[in-house]
């Protein structure tokens, strides 16, 4: 991954400003691959789209993230440190499609994309978005012996082979999801919480920039400088030059 400035990082902001969580993502995600074409982007795994942003997350802000979590049981807000790192991202991407095999029912399909990730978030439920992933991944499917055509295959097929086939896909590629166990040190009651690295590492970055904008308002106020000249400077350079201007 390529370091992305401080110019660079504020035309990202500025951009996804208006847009929808996916084009957010999407744009933290060329942030993280600049040499990548869309094309290349959109074929990468799930897991491969987290960890892409989860490194770009390290390389602006640091290993450790604080995360914020509202307790299921009593409400108490809970506030602790997380590694910058998805759990299984060294995991190698099988290759070729995998198989699950359940009473009569045999289905092979390969790991989500990020196209077919945005495909299924467009969708009007989270049913239908379950629904709409699962027929896009499915390569064969055969009941019976009989093949069946991924088209409408979600609704065909039993809950249990449904399972299987989520179980296997998260085994396979498990950077895609980061699910939290969080255990609240008030009540003792353990509450689950998927952490969305994109809308996390958004809200940071539109915390950041707003704070850099102020710094620039600032400086260019007491010294005359453009915009670039004052983000060319380092982040210790710019705090010292800020200090100086509240002693004044």
């Amino acid at each position: 991954m390529t370091a992305t400035g401080p110019a660079e990082l504020l035309a990202v902001w500025e951009a996804g400003l208006a847009r929808p969580a996916g084009d957010r993502s999407r744009l933290l995600h060329r942030a993280a691959r600049p040499a990548a074409g869309e094309g290349e982007l959109l074929a990468l795994t799930a897991g491969e789209r987290e960890a892409d942003l989860y490194a770009l997350r390290r390389a602006l802000f640091g290993e450790r993230m604080q995360i914020r979590v509202a307790c299921a049981g009593c409400g108490e807000e809970m506030e602790f440190d997380l590694d910058a790192a998805p759990p299984g991202a060294d995991t190698p991407v099988p290759e070729g499609p995998l198989r699950v095999t359940e009473g009569t029912w045999s289905v092979e399909f390969r790991l989500p994309t990020v196209a077919d990730v945005l495909a299924a978030a467009s969708a009007p439920d989270r049913e239908t978005a379950r629904e709409r992933l699962l027929e896009r991944c499915a390569v064969t499917a055969a009941h019976d012996g009989t093949p069946v055509p991924a088209a409408g295959l979600a609704r065909l097929l039993p809950d249990t082979v449904r399972r299987r086939i989520a179980r296997a896909a998260e085994e396979a590629d498990p950077a895609a999801a980061t699910t939290l166990d969080v255990r609240c040190p008030e009540c003792s009651a353990s509450t689950p919480a998927e952490l969305d690295i994109a809308s996390f590492l958004w809200t940071e970055v539109d915390h950041w920039a707003r704070d850099l904008l102020l710094d620039v308002h600032l400086l260019a106020t007491a010294y005359g400088w453009s915009e670039p000249e004052i983000l060319a400077l380092s982040p210790l350079r710019r705090r010292y030059y800020l200090e100086l201007c509240a002693d004044v």
